[in-house]
């Protein structure tokens, strides 16, 4: 009994802290952000992702928090139409991730 309730107890735990790793930005927070200059402007992100694709077309974008650092997110289809999900560092444009999407 006591392991059972140790392995719930871990597990409980370790939702948590990965619940805590990453916070979704709503639209209100991201503008707030852009406009202290905390994060760059929208354009210029998805620009960055649209220069890892050229004539690609963006479907979704999002601004996450992740251990303390903003990253945002961009769904894009290529002009050959295979699906990328590039990520960037929100505060310096750099592209972090750039996968095809599966």
């Amino acid at each position: 009994m006591k392991m059972l309730t140790a392995l719930i107890v871990a597990s409980t735990l370790g939702f948590a802290a990965t619940a805590v790793q990453a916070k979704d930005l709503g639209p209100d927070e991201a503008l707030k952000l852009r406009d202290a200059g905390t994060i760059q402007s929208f354009e210029k992100l998805n620009a960055a992702a649209l220069v890892k694709h050229p004539g690609g077309t963006i479907h979704e974008t999002e601004l996450e928090q992740e251990y303390g650092k903003y990253i945002y997110q961009v769904e894009l289809r290529d002009s050959k139409g295979v699906e990328w999900d590039v990520e960037l560092d929100a505060t310096t444009g750099q592209v972090l991730k750039d996968h095809q999407d599966t």
